[in-house]
């Protein structure tokens, strides 16, 4: 089995190519009493560029759809204060139906209530994405060090699907790492073809793919991986997921990392929080810790950046695990999908640190 190779430098450490949403969080009140909103600037593939740009100072970039109205400018303005490179293609707006840029609404939950997620896709711009819509030897002229899309972006049309795998042959050609966060969205991929399909165009995009982010239930759904009956103690026992990774790399034998956070949901509020991953065929698990959860969305995409970024720098692999278990931590300690916490912070929590007051 070949071993992670990662490019030593490039004009761009990541890039990823996914859809720009904007989420409208009423905070703890639910969305059918709710009187106002935060707006938060997200995207599955988005999260994990920012992330690394804004918290860990590296150079990244996201390939997506933009729509010339006024929402679309105040998504490309926080994408800009992110500090991550946009390359767009461009749609203009009827003034009436679109296309738009995508609308998630989440109400945060608290104690016993669960947070509720729904949608408004209609007529998505970045669901009109299809192969040929980049220049994809412009993009990765420079150098890329590691290319980035996820199942999210995947659900999104027939065409999604097509663009990734196009995206990640071009990274293949310049030998830029290439990873894949499953993120399995039921309600999204049973819009146009159900599990039947996602399981079709994952494996295709698979074929193409080093690293891949997900948990026991992601590989179960989206790669039509049946899951074993292994005795597992907790959700932060490891076992079941390790378990798989034998079976995804049976039928994937290309990918050479899988990585995902485990978590336990005592209430809204408070979970355990643990990561795991698997490198090179040998296994690594985190610390882990209790979270007083704020906010817990984009917590695995906060891992996956902190994870990335320690292969990226030349951490061990523990030290990768660590610095993700980490930054996903802090991640869900704060409003909205990306982070604001300094590297510092991370770095400090993942050798142990502890939310003393600093002075």
């Amino acid at each position: 089995m070949s071993e992670l190779k990662i490019k030593k430098d490039g004009a761009l450490d990541l890039l990823s190519l996914g859809a720009l949403v904007h989420r409208l969080d009423p905070g703890i009140i639910p969305f059918r009493k709710a009187h106002e909103c935060q707006i938060h600037v997200s995207g599955g593939e988005f999260n994990v560029a920012a992330n690394l740009s804004d918290c860990f100072g590296m150079n990244t970039a996201i390939a997506t759809a933009m729509v010339d109205y006024p929402i679309g400018d105040m998504i490309n303005e926080r994408v800009r204060a992110m500090g991550v490179k946009p390359f767009y293609k461009k749609f203009k707006h009827n003034g009436v139906n679109g296309p738009n840029m995508a609308t998630v609404y989440s109400d945060r939950g608290q104690g016993v209530r669960p947070p509720v997620v729904f949608y408004n896709r209609s007529n998505e711009a970045g669901a009109l994405l299809k192969p040929g819509d980049f220049n994809w030897d412009a993009i990765f002229a420079d150098g890329v060090r590691w290319f980035h899309s996820g199942g999210i972006f995947a659900s999104l049309s027939e065409t999604t699907g097509e663009l990734i795998v196009e995206g990640m042959k071009a990274a293949k050609k310049t030998g830029a790492i290439v990873s894949f966060d499953l993120n399995f969205r039921a309600k999204l991929w049973n819009i146009w073809g159900g599990e039947k399909k996602a399981v079709e165009t994952i494996a295709r995009i698979v074929e193409n793919v080093d690293v891949l982010v997900g948990n026991e239930e992601d590989l179960q759904k989206g790669l039509g991986i049946p899951g074993q009956d292994v005795e597992s103690k907790s959700k932060l026992d490891p076992s079941a997921f390790f378990a798989m990774i034998d079976k995804v790399v049976k039928k994937h034998p290309n990918v050479k990392a899988v990585a995902t956070t485990l978590r336990e949901v005592h209430s809204t509020n408070h979970h355990t929080w643990g990561a795991v991953a698997w490198i090179d065929g040998k296994t690594y698990v985190s610390p882990t810790c209790e979270l007083a959860v704020l906010d817990r969305v984009g917590g695995g995409d906060g891992y996956a950046a902190g994870f990335f970024y320690g292969l990226l720098t030349g951490e061990t692999p523990e030290e990768a695990v660590k610095l993700g278990w980490a930054h996903g931590a802090m991640l869900t300690t704060t409003p909205g999908d990306t982070t604001m916490v300094t590297a510092e912070q991370v770095k400090a929590f993942a050798k142990g640190g502890s939310a003393r007051i600093q002075r």
